[in-house]
Parts: structure tokens; C-alpha cells; sequence
């Protein structure tokens, strides 16, 4: 495992044009309209994890963190320390069960305890499912004890991670114990851990191969990535530091069950940061480099809005680690924006009848910054939740082309934000034929916050949704018990046939305490047929 030092220049010296204009400037790029064509039907829908389905006697912890993946039959989702498997119909086949199951057998650190953030992907090169396990309580150490790590070491230097047998996840465990407080204090050199499970067939219910990478430094809010050359994961110190870390995994070795390594780097004084997650199974270019993006300003320096987005270029070397490098940041300059809500773990999104109201991550890009080679082109499509001139919250949407040299250049944007009310916590999605889609949260003070997807066609005019917004399910109550809501929202994309766009969010159904989930899918005109 390599660990890296990486000298960034703050982000407000890295863009040369200075302050962001007047925040009356985003209006320019605000769709103030609803699409011209009919919504989009839904192809496919049925509730998830939540308050009537979920392991043991209570419903899953908030906020959701819900994860979504789709293989060629199975549909797999994880809500916060939770994960089950359905089919496309929405038939369970497994579960749902702690996170951990995935790890049984595989020691204390990753078997011992369900644990939050879990989130998953399913790998269309590789036609394997992968499940990303944080460990944010004390772990047992495996690895020799190391110094408490300055800035610029991201994991504890130590062995390869040795996968051990591959195993099914076996039966649901018994009803898990009631949680233990978590201690006040963690000692400087306890370490935390990513635990990652790679299926051996397309089978969601087969063998895994189980791995463990030991941290030191906390591992919040971890957003994987499929990528050529790595299982690319950005996660960060905390919510109240502004340090973030990008690390990768040998995918190659993994998917092997061999022994594999991890290579980190530490990013200082930069917003939450996304890396590029391939969709369809056209490559980039030989050794094209994983970009990195994060939106600008700072919350805790009360900074709340810019008008750049900031992009790396992270080359992993496996065979000559010192030759990884994570490079930038470089500027896009993008219409001016202000974070939805000042930010993360605030409360402004209104709620009808309660005077509770909920928070919007608006600080920071969303899962996934998407990546989507069609033929000679390569798209990144990029989404955020901002404030809108008409008081209410938009989603800011983005499509970004690679030049020659493969740097990312804005090629369209907007702000979908056609009247007052707010949309939030959004996830896109682009399909084999450049069709651009979004699912969002949606709520205002005389509607309950449920869950709608908006989408263009790729020849439509730059920067419209023209397909009037998809109601995927309806709240019926307010979320009372907490100003958190879902932290992360997911699309993922069908690999039969690369068009239909699978999407999940939360809605509380009426009288229940706790939140619901609703898994739906929709597909563009003019793509329905499967590409192979």
C-alpha cells in the first residue's frame, strides 16, 4: 500500500478570476420552465429497505445512504447499515441483513458489526457486484501500529490486503444486540477500515472475495467508483475539518482474489470530492487518468458559493507506485452558484403542517460524477442542489467533454428549478446514447418530500430537461424525528440494456415513524433496444 503527500493550492488562489460574481447571476442558467414533452413512464417500481422491510425489529438508522446497483437480473440496494437483494420485478431474494454478512468469517473488523455508508456498485467490464463497507468505530489492528498520521498520509502504511477465501454471505444473522454507546474519546493511533466484498460470478447471492484496508484517518462518506485501472473511492477526515481523501484499489487484483494493495492520497482545504464512475462497457482511452472533481467554496470558512467547478487527474502506477500522482486543480468556470441551504446538516427544505424542516447536502456534488464513453466522445455528467431565484432549491446539472488532451470542458449546464419549490439530493444518469436523466428529491411547504426524475434527449437544446418530471413516488407525512434526510440519493444503469435508468430515494408513508424507500426505473425514447 502506498501513501502519498499532496501539495494543493487552495481553491480560491487556484482560480484566477477572483470572488464569484453576485449569486442574481446563477439565474441566467435557471430553467425556470417545466419540459415541453410528457414524463416518462415508468418501466419498473417497488419499495425498498425502510419501515415495513428491514433487518431485526427496528427500522434501519437515518439518514438512509442509499446505495443502488444493478446487475443482469438482480437489483441490490444497501440503506445504512442494511442491504438486501431483489429481483427486477421487486421479488426479495435476499435479505435484508446487517452489511456485515458480507464479511462473515473474515475477522473481527469487517464481520464483527453492521456499519452505515455501506454502498455498492456492479462492475459491467468485469460483470461483478461490489459492496464498500466503512468502519468508522474503533477496529481491531491487524497491521503493525503506526505514528498518528500528518497531513498527507491517508491510510496506514502496511501489507498487501489478503482477500482469504471466497464465501457466500450466507443466512441473515440473528437480530443484531442493542448498539453500544461509542466511546468519547478514539485514541491518536486507533485505526479505522474499508472493507470491500467482490463477487466471483454475476451472482449477487454467490462467493465473495473479502478484503480490509486499515485507516487512520476517518473514512466518512465513501462514493466508489468503477474505473479501468482501480476501484476508485473519495472519502473524508470529517464534518468538521476540511480534508478529503481519494484512494484507490488494485481492481485487477481483486477481481482475481489476490492479494491486493491501496493507494491514498490526502487533499487538503477542498470540498467533498467525486470520482469519475464508468457507465456502458466502451473503455477510455489506454491509461486515460480517473478525474476528480468537487465544487468550490468552503461552509466551514462560511464560503457558500462560487462559480468553478475544480477537477484532478489521478494516474495510479501499480507497478511503480512513486509514480502515482494526483495532479490539479484545475477550473471550469461554470454560471455562479450558492450551496442549497448553506450546506450540509442544515435544515431549510419546509415540510407542510411541522415546523421540522430538512437538510440538503448542498455543499458538494452528488453520487455519481458519471463517466460515458460514446464513440470517440467521453461525457462527465455532474449534479449539486443550489438555491434558485425563486427562494426555493434547484437542481444544478452538468455535462462536461474531454478535449484532445483529456481535460474536462464545459460543454452545457442548468438549473432545473421550474417554480418555488425544492428539488435536492439529486443523482444522474446518462445512457449509451448520450440521454441525460436525473432523479431528485422534491418537496415544498404544501408537499410532502417523495421522490421525481427529469431527463433530456442528447440532441435536445443545451442545458434543458424537456421531458417534464416523472412523479416516482409520493410522500404521504413529514419527517419529524430529524433534520436528516437520505445524505445520498443513487441511479444506476441497466447492463442489459444500457438505457433503462434505475433510480432510489426516500418518502415516509402515512402514519410511520420512520422513512420508506422506493425503487423505480425509467427509459428515454429511442433506447430500448439492447445494444448487443
Amino acid at each position: 500500500m502506498l501513501v502519498l503527500a499532496s501539495s494543493i493550492v487552495p481553491l480560491r488562489a487556484a482560480h484566477a478570476q477572483g470572488p464569484p460574481p453576485a449569486l442574481a447571476a446563477s439565474a441566467v442558467s435557471e430553467q425556470t420552465w417545466p419540459g415541453t414533452r410528457a414524463p416518462l413512464p415508468v418501466v419498473g417500481s417497488f419499495d425498498g429497505i425502510g419501515a415495513v422491510l428491514h433487518a431485526g425489529q427496528a427500522p434501519p438508522r437515518n439518514p438512509s445512504d442509499n446505495s443502488l446497483a444493478v446487475g443482469p437480473d438482480h437489483v441490490m440496494q444497501t440503506v445504512n447499515s442494511e442491504v438486501a437483494v431483489f429481483t427486477k420485478a421487486g421479488a426479495r431474494v435476499y435479505g435484508p441483513v446487517g452489511t456485515h454478512t458480507f464479511f462473515a468469517g473474515y475477522g473481527e473488523v469487517c464481520g464483527s458489526r453492521a456499519n452505515g455508508d455501506a454502498v455498492v456498485r456492479y462492475d459491467q467490464l468485469a460483470r461483478r457486484w461490489l459492496v464498500v463497507m466503512p468502519i468508522f468505530r474503533r477496529a481491531v489492528v491487524q497491521t503493525a501500529a503506526g505514528a498518528v498520521a500528518p497531513p498527507g498520509i491517508a491510510a496506514r502504511p502496511g501489507q498487501a490486503s489478503d482477500p482469504g477465501p471466497a464465501a457466500r454471505p450466507g443466512p441473515p444473522p440473528p437480530p443484531p444486540a442493542a448498539p453500544q454507546a461509542a466511546p468519547s474519546a478514539v485514541p491518536a493511533d486507533a485505526p479505522y477500515a474499508i472493507c470491500y466484498a467482490v463477487s466471483t460470478t454475476a451472482d449477487p447471492t454467490g462467493p465473495y472475495h473479502r478484503y480490509v484496508f486499515e485507516r487512520v484517518l476517518f473514512p466518512d462518506y465513501p462514493r466508489p467508483a468503477v474505473w479501468p485501472d482501480g476501484y476508485y473511492l473519495p472519502t473524508s477526515t470529517g464534518d468538521d475539518v476540511i480534508q478529503k481523501h481519494v484512494c484507490v484499489v488494485d481492481r485487477a487484483k481483486m477481481l482475481a482474489g489476490l492479494p491486493a494493495t491501496e493507494q491514498c492520497v490526502v487533499v487538503n482545504d477542498v470540498n467533498f470530492l467525486n470520482t469519475a464512475d464508468l457507465d456502458g462497457t466502451t473503455l477510455p482511452p489506454a491509461g486515460a487518468p480517473n478525474l476528480v472533481l468537487a465544487t468550490g467554496g468552503s461552509q466551514l470558512h462560511g464560503d457558500l458559493d462560487d462559480d468553478a467547478i475544480y477537477v484532478w487527474k489521478m494516474h495510479v502506477d501499480w507497478q511503480r507506485p512513486a509514480n502515482t500522482t494526483l495532479t490539479g486543480p484545475a477550473t471550469i468556470d461554470v454560471t455562479p452558484y450558492r450551496y442549497l441551504c448553506g450546506g450540509q446538516l442544515t435544515n431549510c427544505v419546509p415540510q407542510p403542517g411541522v415546523e421540522r424542516r430538512l437538510d440538503a447536502q448542498g455543499d458538494k456534488l452528488m453520487a455519481r460524477l458519471v463517466y460515458r464513453q460514446i464513440g470517440p466522445r467521453a461525457s462527465l455528467v455532474a449534479v449539486h442542489s443550489v438555491d434558485t431565484a425563486a427562494g426555493g432549491g434547484g437542481v444544478r446539472w452538468y455535462e462536461f467533454r474531454l478535449n484532445a488532451g483529456g481535460d474536462p470542458e464545459l460543454y452545457q449546464q442548468g438549473t432545473y428549478a421550474p417554480d418555488g419549490a425544492y428539488r435536492w439530493m439529486a443523482s444522474p444518469a446518462i445512457d449509451r446514447l448520450g440521454n441525460i436523466a436525473m432523479g431528485y428529491s422534491f418537496g415544498s411547504p404544501s408537499h410532502f418530500p417523495g421522490q421525481r426524475i427529469a431527463a433530456r434527449l442528447a440532441d435536445d437544446p443545451k442545458g434543458e430537461l424537456t421531458f417534464r418530471e416523472t412523479v416516482l413516488v409520493e410522500g404521504e407525512a413529514a419527517q419529524t424525528s430529524t433534520l436528516r434526510w437520505e445524505d445520498y440519493t443513487q441511479t444506476a444503469m441497466d447492463p442489459v440494456d444500457d438505457c433503462t435508468i434505475w433510480y432510489v430515494g426516500d418518502y415516509l408513508k402515512r402514519g410511520a415513524a420512520s422513512y420508506s424507500t422506493r425503487i423505480a426505473a425509467v427509459r428515454l425514447p429511442g433506447c430500448a433496444a439492447a445494444p448487443r
